[in-house]
């Protein structure tokens, strides 16, 4: 989030695409959030700012409202990517996007040894490196994932394996909910075999001693950055 609130700068006004309920809406500013899902906006807590149902490629607001456009972690769920982005440039003069490079997530030691079919889902998505180039970047920042991140993103339990064997983080992972449910199922399996026979830690002892790990994911900027 600091790094977010960095990379708006001085924006006082900020328009939040593909929202959700709110997690990374700066406190201070201005803030309008637009959210395709009913249940997220129903989901949005008390007091947080107020928001309109609407898709990223049809953005109801006139060029250039707002200071700043963020979208955090959403441009791979769109219909159309290339038409949010050039929605988001329509619309304010800086535009922070939070992406991830999908090939490093397709990586990922749990789609690796475990899941191997969610990486055909995630290559098919737009990469942090695509989203970029797109937009135009003045700044492209890595944002490595601590080890015990608190945000449920796919990776951030890469140094806690046992989480994945809880369906309620499963169920938070899109890539997870998005991947034939059999797969994921048989994925899981082993690596409560591995974890039970001591294999994973044996496998992964390398990361087991880092504090930081890169999973991808970038911070982009551009416009007025």
């Amino acid at each position: 989030m600091k790094a977010i609130v960095a990379a708006l700068g001085d924006a006082r006004s900020i328009v939040d695409v593909g929202a959700g309920t709110g997690s990374y809406e700066p406190a201070g500013r201005t803030v309008l959030a637009v959210e395709p899902s009913g249940e997220m906006i129903r989901q949005r807590p008390h007091g947080a700012a107020p928001a309109v149902r609407a898709v990223a490629e049809a953005l109801p607001i006139g060029d250039n409202t707002f200071d700043a456009a963020l979208a955090v972690l959403t441009v791979h769920h769109w219909t159309d990517w290339r038409r949010g982005l050039a929605e988001l440039r329509r619309t304010a003069p800086r535009r922070v996007v939070l992406a991830y490079d999908t090939q490093l997530h397709a990586e990922f030691w749990f789609v690796r040894e475990y899941v191997p079919e969610i990486a055909d889902l995630e290559l098919g998505r737009p990469s942090a490196p695509d989203i970029a180039n797109e937009l135009g970047a003045d700044s492209v920042t890595p944002l490595p994932l601590p080890w015990d991140f608190t945000d449920g993103v796919f990776p951030a339990y890469w140094r806690r394996p046992a989480a994945y064997l809880d369906p309620r983080v499963r169920r938070s992972c899109s890539a997870l909910a998005q991947t034939d449910p059999d797969a994921v199922e048989r994925g899981v399996r082993r690596l409560r075999e591995d974890l039970e026979t001591g294999r994973w830690h044996d496998n992964h002892r390398d990361l087991l001693e880092l504090g930081h790990w890169d999973a991808g994911f970038r911070l982009i900027c551009s416009g007025a950055c």
